[in-house]
């Protein structure tokens, strides 16, 4: 007949859903990441109004495109300041 042991073996904790990855202490989560960077300001009418002029004497002072100006300014204003 065997000998029963009185005591019992350690268990092992069950298995995770999800493996755990080692964290690396450099890594910045992307939330924190983007609340350091804060965001530029759209820019003023005036310095639309400056660049939609330098547009409009580049072109040689020809009337009719004010708006076209505007656009083109507030535009390169936008993207040069991303």
């Amino acid at each position: 007949m065997a000998r029963q042991n009185s005591q019992k073996m350690p268990q092992s904790p069950a298995p995770k859903s999800t493996p755990e990855r080692p964290q690396d202490p450099t890594a910045q989560p992307a939330a924190s990441a983007n609340a350091t960077r804060s965001p530029s300001p759209a820019p003023t009418n005036e310095q639309i109004a400056r660049r939609a002029f330098e547009i409009y004497q580049a072109r040689g002072g020809t009337h009719g495109s004010s708006e076209q100006d505007w656009f083109q300014a507030e535009r390169e204003l936008k993207l040069g300041r991303q």
